[in-house]
């Protein structure tokens, strides 16, 4: 997904009723009288379909084009972080303090629950005062000798960022392939450690996801290669130890640049998978392990509208898949007999319970399912065929399976959080049915959950729809109209954004606010339905289904418009881009994080990595009704002259999912053409991409900038 992360020209009618006898005016915060740095307009003319635009900060790509006006983009990207730096100086002292808070929160040393693979524990440890992790082995058991295989601290010195992806232990457990990004543009470079002998190989494999995958002879690693352009996946290549990566064969090629491709492994370790998958349709191929010279076959050929996915047993696959199914259904077949005319129910498809995937082991089956809106997992024994759910207790939470890679064993993990559930690792006996806690994000300082109070509601949106809302508040915060509100959500790519536990969230709590994600279409929270409803030619959805979540919270007292903001990122900053056009008098604030913004562009430019991949995400702007309809909505074309909330906006300059240029843009235009006095304000991270900072603790600056920025507007100032 590239925008992980739209403005009507057409004023929608708006949800009747009042909102609230404690509506405040927005604050009258004092703002530093610097005049904000002004873009240079330079027309660039678009015509298509027909249809003129002038585009006058096109220009501000050319850092990313490597054309003319590069140092002037980063000249201008330069003057905006310094005028942003000046117009937040007030809350330095305040950010400083929110840092060290959620700092200290922070266990500096600390270990990872260890998981069992083929005879030794692994687990990641953390040092205090290190910013990165040591990747670690014991054998046996975990009394054992410890192994440091790779010091990530060590390794990361002097880099502005560093990344590790991908670590792949080889069968005989004597190689460690994986992956480094000093870019932040999510291409890694796979390396491979020799764990006997303690050296890094000389095998150096470039443009790569930075996962690998070992055949059974340890020797052959198939890995996903990306174009160095568009950073599509486009390549599956085999490569051999000792050899050089010019000489890596291509096993599988992706005609289609539409679909994301990747490489994996059964967990029984027999077979080796090629998935390639768009938004729409999906197809598998498959190898024996211990013959990685042989040709990959395909399970079944894509369909249109059929996505699919398989797990091996010892004696069939399971495939789950939506065909004729669309909340999805478990199907088996046999080991050579594939094809979708061999498939019959596993588990039959239901109306009410979105099944989200599948966790094989020899002798039982976890599933994760979605069923009213909450996650779900519910065992299958495969001997007696029998099934039940596990139950959790809370309101609104999360759980989703953990590390398991262990096939022939009777033990699964799941982590577990809410919003006042710091995250937690159990152990479940499926045989036994008894259950053990392993561990609990420890927090250090005191942290009582019983202080805070987390509830689930519904806001019935301009359509009828029914749309929850989680929440999450400490006791004693007042239900009047009168607390800050921080409301979240996402709502692209079917990505469920599910409550989950934030030690930083509590500076804010801490502080009155009241933090609440809305789950609206776009997300798979309620059903695949619900997804179809929020993308392509119905995207509109999310961005109405978000106002009428706010407009629902200042109705129930939740809060007020002159303390209700908002915050999304990349897709999600999109949908950020979109509601201060549409409702801009709703929101006191807005940050709007490495937000997809300029829509329409971005889609018309193949060059762009990732762009083709989201045709069936976002439309196809090639055709002209896909590119009417997002053209309607993408913030960048309907900026208005008019006033717009507080916004803070961050971005990347090495962003590979979003491009820098789309918030320069965006902001320069929105300047350019705001009425008022709130200001906008741009924060670009010069070494960074989509993810922010590398380390685990930096983000926490970010993290303070936002609350300070936040604080500040509620005239908060310790």
């Amino acid at each position: 997904m590239r925008r992980k992360i739209g403005v009507y020209i057409i004023i929608l009618s708006m949800i009747t009723g009042s909102c609230g006898s404690q509506e405040e005016k927005v604050k009258n915060v004092s703002w530093p009288d610097i005049q904000a740095p002004v873009a240079t307009i330079k027309p660039y003319t678009r015509v298509v379909h027909g249809d003129t635009v002038v585009d006058n900060y096109y220009w501000l790509n050319d850092y990313f084009k490597k054309g003319p006006d590069s140092t002037s983009v980063i000249k201008y990207l330069e003057e905006e972080n310094a005028y942003t730096t000046a117009m937040l100086k007030s809350t330095e002292p305040l950010q400083m303090k929110l840092y060290n808070e959620m700092k200290a929160r922070v266990k500096e040393k600390d270990e990872s629950v260890p998981y069992l693979e083929n005879g030794y524990y692994y687990y990641r440890r953390t040092d205090e005062g290190r910013q990165y992790f040591k990747f670690c082995r014991k054998k046996g058991g975990l009394d054992g000798a410890e192994e440091v295989l790779l010091d990530v601290d060590e390794m990361a010195k002097g880099m502005a960022y560093y990344a590790v992806s991908g670590l792949e232990i080889s069968p005989d457990n004597r190689y460690l392939a994986y992956g480094v990004d000093t870019v932040s543009r999510r291409e890694y470079v796979i390396y491979i450690k020799d764990l006997q002998t303690g050296e890094v190989m000389k095998d150096r494999i470039t443009q790569t996801t930075g996962a690998g995958v070992w055949a059974a002879d340890s020797k052959t690693l198939f890995y996903t290669h990306k174009n160095p352009v568009t950073l599509l996946s486009e390549k599956i290549k085999k490569h051999v130890l000792g050899t050089s990566n010019v000489v890596d064969v291509e096993v599988y090629h992706e005609q289609d640049n539409t679909n994301y491709i990747g490489v994996s492994k059964s967990k029984n370790g027999n077979y080796i998978f090629i998935e390639s998958e768009g938004t729409l349709s999906s197809e598998v191929r498959y190898l024996p392990a211990e013959q990685p010279n042989e040709t990959f076959r395909v399970f079944q050929k894509r369909q249109n509208d059929v996505l699919y996915s398989v797990a091996a047993l010892d004696d069939r696959f399971l495939v789950t898949t939506n065909k004729d199914a669309q909340n999805f259904r478990v199907m088996s077949c046999g080991l050579d007999a594939t094809t979708q005319d061999n498939w019959i129910d596993f588990i039959p498809h239901r109306g009410d319970v979105l099944i989200e995937g599948v966790d094989e082991f020899k002798d039982f089956l976890v599933v994760s399912e979605r069923k009213n809106g909450l996650t779900n997992l519910t065992i299958h024994d495969l001997k007696n065929n029998t099934s039940y759910p596990l139950d959790f207790g809370e309101a609104t939470y999360t759980v989703r399976p953990s590390v398991n890679v262990e096939y022939n064993t009777d033990v699964f993990r799941y982590g577990y959080t809410s919003l006042v559930t710091p995250v937690s690792t159990f152990e479940y006996n499926m045989r036994s049915k008894e259950k053990s806690l392993l561990k609990q994000q420890e927090v250090l300082g005191g942290y009582n959950m019983d202080e805070y109070l987390t509830e689930r509601t519904f806001a019935k949106v301009r359509d009828g729809v029914l749309v929850p809302i989680s929440l999450v508040y400490k006791k004693g915060t007042k239900k009047d109209g009168s607390a800050p509100l921080h409301l979240y959500a996402y709502g692209s790519y079917g990505a469920s954004m599910d409550p989950s536990f934030s030690s930083a969230r509590l500076s804010l709590l801490n502080r009155g606010f009241i933090y609440a994600i809305a789950h609206i279409r776009g997300g798979e929270e309620m059903g695949r339905q619900w997804y179809e409803d929020g993308k392509l030619q119905k995207k509109k959805n999310t961005f109405t289904d978000f106002i009428d979540c706010g407009k629902y919270l200042i109705e129930n007292k939740y809060t007020s418009k002159g303390h209700l903001y908002a915050e999304g990122g990349s897709a999600g900053g999109l949908l950020m881009g979109a509601i201060v056009n549409m409702a801009p008098d709703l929101w006191n604030g807005v940050i709007a994080a490495v937000p997809f913004v300029d829509v329409v562009t971005t889609m018309l430019d193949e060059s762009i990595p990732l762009t083709t991949n989201e045709y069936d995400e976002w439309g196809n702007p090639n055709e002209i009704e896909a590119y009417t309809y997002m053209k309607s909505y993408s913030p960048y074309e309907n900026i208005e002259q008019k006033e717009y909330p507080n916004l803070l906006v961050t971005t990347g300059l090495h962003d590979s999912q979003v491009q820098y240029f789309e918030p320069a843009k965006w902001v320069a235009k929105l300047r350019a053409l705001k009425k008022g006095n709130q200001v906008v304000l741009l924060k670009t991270d010069m070494d960074f991409g989509h993810g922010g900072a590398s380390g685990r603790f930096d983000y926490l600056k970010d993290q303070a900038l936002e609350y300070a920025f936040l604080l500040k507007l509620e005239g908060i100032s310790d």
